[in-house]
């Protein structure tokens, strides 16, 4: 029998080469799978549902406007009110203050205009000021 012995030689200077090319190169995948990798959506854009600030919708009864005022900010609706509202309106219009508290207090409740509950008493009074409200929301929200 035959044994053939190798040896190998090898170069500290080689190996220390080969070592440092074999890092680079893992760093530069490392570096490309970080840049090409789809981006996660901004949570805070996910929150944002509306752009801060006062927004109003017009209401008309006969020849008197009246203004529905809602406050937001970017993700929950503050307040909601009555503007332009006189003497001769609340008047001529005694379920109006009494309507737009109660759809006022749960719409912030809730967040949302959806599932309103409103008496039989004032429902179309209560329709109608939850249309203004939908209208300035709509003002609100984030294109």
């Amino acid at each position: 029998m035959s044994n053939k012995t190798k040896i190998v030689v090898l170069h500290m200077k080689e190996m220390i080469y080969t070592l440092i090319f074999a890092g680079l190169a893992i760093l530069l995948i490392l570096l490309l799978v970080f840049m090409f990798l789809p981006k996660q959506k901004d949570k805070t854009a996910e929150t944002m549902k509306y752009v801060a600030g006062v927004y109003t919708s017009t209401i008309q009864f006969n020849d008197n406007t009246i203004d529905v005022q809602v406050v937001v900010d970017e993700s929950q609706i503050n307040a909601i009110s009555l503007v332009n509202l006189d003497d001769t309106v609340a008047t001529m219009y005694p379920l109006m203050q009494p309507a737009v508290e109660n759809i006022a207090d749960q719409i912030i409740e809730k967040q949302t205009t959806e599932n309103i509950s409103y008496s039989e008493d004032n429902q179309y009074t209560s329709m109608v000021v939850l249309n203004a409200v939908n209208n300035a929301l709509e003002k609100a929200a984030v294109q």
